[in-house]
Parts: C-alpha cells; sequence; structure tokens
C-alpha cells in the first residue's frame, strides 16, 4: 500500500477528515494553507455525480470560461485558411495554418488546444487518430469547431475549460493556482459547478452532486458540503 510523504501527513493532518465545509471559500482557505510544494500547485476539483454514463443520456460534458482563468499559459491551434487564419491571428492565436496538419502528423503536439474551421474538417480528420486520444480533436460541442475563430481563441485565453463526466461518475477540473487569491479560485468554483449543475441530463435520478472535493495537486482533499448544490439543483429544476 503505498504510503505518504511526511509534508502530505502534516498537511493533512489539518484537514478535519469528517468535515464538510458549508462555504467554500474556507475551503479553498484551508487548500492554500495546506499546499505545501516548492512549485505553484494546481488548485483542483473533484466532483461524484449521480450518474450512470454507461447510458448515452447521463453523459455530462460541457465547457466554460473561469472567470479569473486557470493561471496556465495556453498554445491555441487554429487550423483555417483564408480571412479566419488572419482572424484567428489578430485573435492572438499561437499557431495558425493547415500546414500544421503534416507537421502533427510527423509527431509535432506543441500545443494545448484545437480550435477548426468547420470547412477544414475533412482535412483535420486525417491526424483523427493523434488528436483524438489526447482529447484534442476539435468539436462543436466543445466549441472548437467554429468560424468564429476570434471569439474561440479569445474565450481558450480567456481560462475556457471544457469537461466531461469519466467512467466512474466522476469530474475533474482545475480552477487556478494555489497563489490564486482564496477570493479568485471561489469565483471559479463557482462558475464551474454552476455550469455542472445546468448540464444535468434529464435521465439522472436522484441525487446529482453526491461530494464536491477541493485539493492541490500535491496536496489532501478539503471536502465541501454538496447539499449547497443540491438546493441550486432544485431551484434549478423548478
Amino acid at each position: 500500500m503505498p504510503r505518504h510523504g511526511k509534508n502530505y501527513r502534516n498537511a493533512a493532518s489539518a484537514v478535519p477528515a469528517d468535515l464538510r465545509f458549508e462555504t467554500t471559500l474556507e475551503a479553498l482557505k484551508l487548500v492554500k494553507d495546506a499546499a505545501f510544494a516548492k512549485f505553484d500547485e494546481t488548485v483542483e476539483v473533484s466532483v461524484r455525480l449521480g450518474v450512470d454514463p454507461r447510458h448515452a443520456d447521463q453523459i455530462v460534458r460541457g465547457t466554460v470560461v473561469l472567470p479569473h482563468g486557470t493561471g496556465k499559459s495556453v498554445r491555441v491551434l487554429v487550423l483555417a485558411q483564408g480571412d479566419k487564419a488572419r482572424e484567428a491571428e489578430e485573435a492572438g492565436a499561437d499557431f495558425v495554418g493547415l500546414e500544421h496538419i503534416e507537421k502533427v502528423k510527423e509527431g509535432w503536439l506543441d500545443f494545448d488546444t484545437v480550435i477548426a474551421t468547420p470547412d477544414v474538417m475533412g482535412q483535420v480528420a486525417q491526424v483523427g487518430r493523434i488528436l483524438g486520444p489526447r482529447g484534442l480533436m476539435p468539436n462543436p460541442k466543445a466549441g472548437t469547431v467554429t468560424f468564429d475563430v476570434g471569439k474561440a481563441v479569445g474565450e481558450v485565453k480567456a481560462g475556457k475549460i471544457e469537461y466531461r463526466v469519466d467512467k466512474t461518475g466522476n469530474l475533474h477540473a482545475p480552477i487556478g493556482r494555489v497563489s490564486f487569491e482564496a477570493e479568485r479560485l471561489d469565483a471559479n468554483l463557482g462558475a464551474f459547478m454552476d455550469s455542472v449543475v445546468r448540464a444535468r441530463p434529464p435521465a439522472a435520478k436522484g441525487s446529482y452532486i453526491r461530494t464536491v472535493v477541493v485539493s492541490s495537486t500535491m496536496g489532501p482533499g478539503v471536502r465541501i458540503d454538496p447539499n449547497l448544490y443540491r438546493r441550486t439543483t432544485a431551484g434549478a429544476a423548478s
């Protein structure tokens, strides 16, 4: 059985094991206090949902623009041509042009997000087997297949993230860095959870938000009372 190091054990000892915080700001302050790594750790949220992802009508996925970004510099590749390529360049895309498809075939993957216009998706399909398994394939549902490339690039650069429930019914997402003020992390967490609540599938029965845990990359998890979001869910459904 794996054992945690001394730093983790010390940090975990300051986190009440059975306590579920009723205020998200206090939970995030504790995450910041418990962080001990020498680098600027990512702050993450993990949510267990009351859905069965084996059924297509219970898949939870969506996108959300975090109001204060993720703290990560995102490299954007835009596959477009003509005026749309120029629009992407003006919006701040890091790499633009269909010539990058050949580079991807040769193993180049120095980017974090791919945006493409609908008219070139036939060519993008050539690298689907490379981009798909890495979660990089442009997708209309994620807003990365669009003619409005300027807006798409701007949103990604501003902190847009995509989420999708995994096969065990869990969601995981970054909401910032330990160096962020707790209030900014709280705003990001609120935006993310609001999006997840709105994404509840009609086929989901019973409790939708079952557990919510926030943590830093190396630190212990801090539990948030899921009833905060159950009330929101009930209100949204009424």
